[in-house]
């Protein structure tokens, strides 16, 4: 039976709208189920993060032969056993500070009648004084009544007050205990999953090599160990680098002579692990308790000092040596993330936020079938550095291209920045020419706001040194993602010739002609060439074939020791060969190169170069300018062309129709 051809174009044009509905339940199902379940998924979170923590410490036990549930044992005891310390040390200091609140009423009371008469009683400071003086007044307990005259007769009316009936013991026993046996359960979960978690490590592994990639298991393996090292890492170094901002801050405020240091000390540790508001967050409490301490305001500026020098030191010098400029989180999904787990998950969500989302931004990174975490949440790049350089131009945004190639040349060389990211662009573009997908009006736009780009990088200074490693610190995330792509630099990019390097014939004014063809893009690549050339001290010019056609002749013919032809969109090699002749012959013992962009295939440049009779043919910039250097130095006749490596190549940019 044939399928009826409405309903088929129906169920096509509705498929999009079925996707994005089924997407959207998914959401909201995964969401409330993890909204519903907390009160078993926040221990099995938090066992798992903390088997991250501890994994490496129970390694370390095993390669001195300790026994694996021996060590297990001793790390989760030692850990947990901290953990209770810590907890009773807060309790013991939230119930001490607690205490001694009321003897700071009189001084938090002085300083705002000081703020008051600063503003006169009026303005918005004066009202937020008033605010915080009711919001004050409201926390105080109510004062005892007062008598005047006749003793029996009180100054405030009486309060009554309902008594409820006697509860029965199970209920008392449920009102004080449950508060107490709650957080103990939660504990004790968080233990038992913990070490099964750690005791049963490799078998969870092969498990989840089963569930995300049983296709390639030795690329899966290779992943997830990768994944859980780099987790493993990460939360170690952050974890050291908290504890230290804890210590160092409750040390700082001891010795400013703030109440309870040690509560802050181990708060303000805790908080950070909240990106971005998590120090301000605990910088608060101290702030405001110290404002209520001191009659002056020497120990509130202290203590505001303290975590504007400790907090920068940690995020922007410390940080980055341990784990890299960021955790590898967008600043957008660190904020989203926050709310969202605040909202499914409390406080413990707000905590777990960040440590969450790397988790899964690891596994977008490694595991192919979850790619796309890693393009909501990373901080890497959604697109390659020439996806992002030709939705720029189709966006007719030069400026902002220009500004990003100017970072990349900080680290890289000019013809790097060229070969790696504008002209894979202009490939891009060649493309959606050819597909008939650009048109006539997108062309010209495009086009000249690429040729904008290179006319304005063509005038930025040379990097002084080149780097052959990662980007530095310094660069922006898409720089440095762009800078790790592309790799380093190719030896010919340092080498710039003077006059008495040159071979005699190649000391003319302006030794080099390229030529650009029909292509509405060959402009561009015509200037890059001519740009890299002579920038390494090979001055050129360049001419269109149009122009060529009409009449127009290059300057000082006579002194042309190389032409460069270019292609974008490859023509016939008969076409090629014909016009490269038609070069020998305008300009006799020229070197001609022949530029492909588009061909990537080494194993086919030395039958090219046959076909279209070049002395040079050439699939980069790169090459073109090696083969330029090492034409213009050695002056010696053509050579055959390595199969690995292009040879010396002359580049004339542009097709002939």
């Amino acid at each position: 039976m044939s399928e009826d051809p409405v309903t088929a174009q129906r169920l096509r044009q509705g498929l999009p709208v079925i996707v994005a509905l089924a997407s959207f339940l998914l959401v909201v199902g995964v969401m409330a189920a993890l909204y519903f379940g907390r009160e078993i998924l926040v221990p099995v979170t938090l066992a798992i993060l903390l088997s991250f923590v501890l994994a490496p410490f129970v390694r370390a036990l095993r390669r001195i032969r300790v026994p694996r549930a021996p060590a297990v044992m001793l790390v989760v005891v030692v850990v947990f056993g901290a953990l209770f310390g810590i907890g009773s040390l807060i309790a013991s200091e939230a119930s001490q500070l607690a205490s001694d609140l009321p003897r700071y009423t009189i001084t938090m009371r002085d300083k705002i009648r000081d703020l008051r008469g600063a503003t006169n009683g009026a303005g918005s400071l004066s009202r937020l004084v008033d605010m915080v003086q009711d919001l004050g007044a409201a926390i105080q307990p109510p004062p005892a009544a007062e008598y005047k005259g006749d003793p029996g007769t009180p100054t405030h009316p009486l309060t009554v007050e309902l008594s409820p009936a006697r509860t029965s013991v199970l209920d008392t026993l449920q009102t004080f205990a449950g508060p107490v046996l709650h957080p103990l359960a939660t504990t004790g979960l968080i233990l038992i999953f913990t070490i099964f978690i750690l005791m049963q490590r490799e078998d969870l592994r092969n498990r989840a090599i089963r569930l995300v990639g049983p296709g390639d298991l030795r690329r899966t393996t290779a992943a997830i160990d990768d994944a859980t090292s780099r987790l493993s890492k990460f939360f170690l170094a952050q974890l050291a680098l908290n504890i230290a901002f804890g210590v160092v801050i409750g040390v700082g405020l001891g010795l400013i002579g703030v109440p309870s240091p040690t509560l802050f000390g181990v708060l303000a540790a805790i908080l950070r692990f909240v990106p971005y508001i998590g120090a301000a967050i605990s910088a608060l409490l101290p702030v405001v308790l110290a404002a209520a301490v001191d009659p002056g305001w020497s120990m509130v500026i202290a203590t505001v000092a303290l975590f504007l020098v400790v907090e920068p030191l940690c995020g922007h010098v410390i940080e980055p040596l341990l784990y890299g400029h960021s955790t590898g989180i967008s600043p957008v999904a660190v904020i989203l993330s926050a709310t969202i787990w605040t909202f499914l998950w409390g406080p413990i969500g707000l905590v777990l936020a960040t440590p969450l989302t790397v988790c899964l931004v690891v596994l977008g990174r490694h595991v192919e079938r979850l790619w796309y975490l890693d393009v909501l949440l990373g901080d890497r790049p959604a697109l390659d550095p020439p996806e992002i350089f030709y939705q720029r131009m189709l966006a007719n945004d030069p400026a902002e291209a220009i500004e990003q190639g100017r970072q990349f040349l900080k680290e890289r060389a000019l013809v790097t920045y060229y070969d790696q990211v504008v002209m894979a662009g202009l490939l891009m573009a060649q493309e959606d020419l050819s597909r008939g997908t650009l048109v006539r009006s997108r062309q010209d736009e495009v086009g000249e706001s690429i040729r904008t780009v290179v006319a304005r990088l063509g005038t930025s200074p040379v990097a002084r040194r080149p780097r052959k490693g990662k980007a530095s610190r310094g660069a922006d995330t898409e720089t440095a993602a762009a800078l790790d792509a592309i790799g380093p630099d190719r030896q010919e990019a340092a080498i710039v010739l003077g006059r008495d390097d040159l071979a005699p014939a190649w000391r003319g004014t302006k030794p080099v002609l390229c030529v650009s063809s029909r292509g509405p893009f060959d402009e561009a690549a015509t200037l890059m060439l001519s740009q890299i050339l002579a920038r390494h001290g090979l001055a050129s010019q360049t001419l269109s074939m149009a122009a060529i056609r009409s009449g127009e002749k290059p300057e000082d013919m006579a002194g042309i020791a190389m032409v460069c032809f270019s292609y974008l969109e490859p023509v016939s090699l008969s076409q090629v060969r014909f016009t490269v002749r038609q070069a020998r012959a305008a300009i006799p013992g020229v070197r001609v190169l022949v530029g492909f962009w588009r061909e990537r295939d080494p194993s086919t440049l030395a039958r090219l170069r046959r076909a279209t009779s070049a002395d040079d043919l050439v699939t980069s910039l790169s090459d073109a300018l090696s083969a330029a250097l090492d034409a213009s130095r050695t002056g010696r006749a053509p050579q055959a062309l390595p199969e690995a490596r292009p040879a010396p190549v002359t580049v004339v940019q542009g097709a002939i129709a």
